[in-house]
């Protein structure tokens, strides 16, 4: 897991510009420490492991392997936040309703002539 965890961080952190010293201004310890950790020689805190995780703007699920995705957008992660608060029955209606547009958009996609 360790490795999976510092490769998470070299691909988020090289995606942003920044070097390892860069980030580890911005969570307040060193650029070796950071080599460290995408080495996977050692693993941070939970602590350092959130810190990394924001100044990268990724999930630290992302970090830790259990999410592909990245979510970047802010905004995005609150509405999923709020989504999770809502109703089974809502959040199934809204899902369906997304579940449509999607569909859509991929169809119409696949129509459209380059």
């Amino acid at each position: 897991m360790s490795k999976d965890f510092g490769n998470k961080v070299m691909q988020a952190r090289k995606e942003k510009d920044l070097s390892r010293e860069e980030l580890a201004k911005l969570i307040g310890t060193s650029g070796p420490i950071i080599g460290r950790y995408e080495r996977g020689d050692m693993m941070p805190s939970v602590e350092f492991a959130t810190k990394i995780a924001d100044a990268l703007e990724v999930s630290l699920d992302f970090l830790v392997g259990k999410s592909t995705q990245t979510v970047k957008d802010k905004s995005m992660l609150a509405r999923l936040e709020d989504i999770a608060t809502l109703p089974k029955t809502k959040r199934l209606e809204l899902f369906n309703v997304l579940d449509a547009y999607i569909r859509d958009f991929k169809t119409s996609k696949s129509y459209a002539t380059k």
